[in-house]
């Protein structure tokens, strides 16, 4: 059995370039409060890169950003953060 801390295999060769896809409820502050978070982690993403779209009824808001990643473990503490935000449904 492996380590909890332990790095996992991966595919991916590191650094690249890694979307992500944020979805939540089409609140106030709800960009900002995405681009704070993915800036703690990527603090070299340029803020115009962020793509958002509405939903077909628009309640809803998806946010893709496309950051620099340097390592899995980067990733993973991005994953985690977004996915504990109380604005966020899914982040893909």
């Amino acid at each position: 059995m492996a380590e909890p801390d332990a790095p996992r295999p991966t595919l991916i060769e590191y650094p690249c370039d890694f979307p992500i896809k944020i979805m939540g409820a089409r609140t106030d502050g709800f960009t900002r409060a995405i681009l704070e978070t993915v800036l703690r982690h990527a603090p070299d993403l340029d803020p115009a890169a962020l793509e958002t779209r509405a939903s077909g009824k628009g309640n809803y808001l998806s946010i893709t950003c496309t950051f620099r990643a340097r390592s899995q473990q980067q990733v993973d503490a991005l994953y985690r953060e977004l996915s504990a935000h109380p604005l966020v449904k899914v982040v893909l």
